[in-house]
């Protein structure tokens, strides 16, 4: 008999635990109803390559979409956020900068949605030189866009559309603060955090009194420390307090890998900002 009660407790354990999972979604839709405004004549074909260091790497991006992480609804907190991989807008590293963060953010509560936003063609090997502020305005516009398209949902994803924010890594941080800084302040995120990532071209007018930010980057980065640095003494300028954490090591595009640096643990960092700003509590 007590071996039967253990078996049942056990089946009924499993059932409940695939009902969660089940309740976990995940999908994709377009964030444009058509073309995307100013790519109607791109020919090029989207590539994607697995296995590479960093995971699956997307390039050629033509129609942008959005890739909905949503946590099961007993545990949802109400909120979203935006993930706006990087890759220098020639390529997206959309594992380790993307799907792999969404899966932690969804099984914390929070509804999580990655952007596939238009990138240029990669013409070169290596980290391209090329005007960021051109090859990114395209992703830029993607960006805002999904904000607008993730309040529309808010109701269908479970989310409060006051509770919409933005996290961008390297040139996704390029996204990120196109969303952030644009004129229209009713279509700004409510929150934003940049991983190693900033405007990294002509910097953008800092308006005041903008939401919450969360900043992380390595004091060894090669590649945007200078940007970073820059941005956040912009910010700081504009009256704006943001909340930064610089980490000893850790160089550029660390994402979600482990090195044994303090850099591993940003994520944790980043949850209990979003703690501390009333996020991750049930709305």
């Amino acid at each position: 008999m007590r071996q039967a009660t253990l078996c049942g407790l056990a089946l009924i354990a499993n059932l409940v635990l695939m009902a969660g999972c089940a309740l976990a979604q995940t999908r994709t839709i377009h964030i444009w109803s058509g073309v995307a405004p100013g790519s109607e004549h791109w020919s090029w074909k989207e590539r994607v390559i697995h296995d590479t260091p960093l995971g699956t790497v997307v390039f050629n991006v033509v129609t942008p979409t959005l890739t909905a992480y949503l946590p099961p609804q007993a545990k949802a907190a109400g909120t979203g956020v935006i993930i706006a991989p990087g890759g220098a807008c020639v390529a997206l590293a959309i594992d380790q900068e993307g799907f792999d963060v969404a899966r932690r953010l969804q099984r914390n509560g929070i509804a999580a949605f990655v952007l596939k936003y238009r990138i240029v063609p990669k013409r070169q090997e290596g980290i391209p030189n090329i005007n960021m502020d051109e090859a990114c305005k395209y992703g830029i516009a993607d960006g805002i866009q999904a904000v607008k398209v993730v309040r529309q949902h808010a109701a269908e994803w479970r989310i409060s559309p006051k509770r919409v924010g933005y996290i961008g890594f390297s040139a996704g941080g390029m996204v990120a603060s196109g969303a952030l800084l644009q004129p229209n302040v009713a279509a700004r995120p409510n929150f934003a955090a940049f991983i190693y990532g900033a405007p990294f071209g002509v910097m953008p007018t800092i308006p005041r009194k903008l939401a919450p930010v969360f900043m992380a980057w390595a004091q060894d980065d090669p590649v945007a420390l200078d940007a970073i640095v820059k941005f956040y003494d912009a910010l700081r300028a504009a009256g704006d307090k943001p909340e930064a954490h610089i980490f000893n090591a850790g160089g550029h595009g660390f994402g979600m890998r482990r090195q044994g640096t303090t850099s591993d643990h940003w994520f944790d960092e980043f949850s209990y900002w979003l703690e501390a700003q009333g996020l991750t509590a049930r709305h």
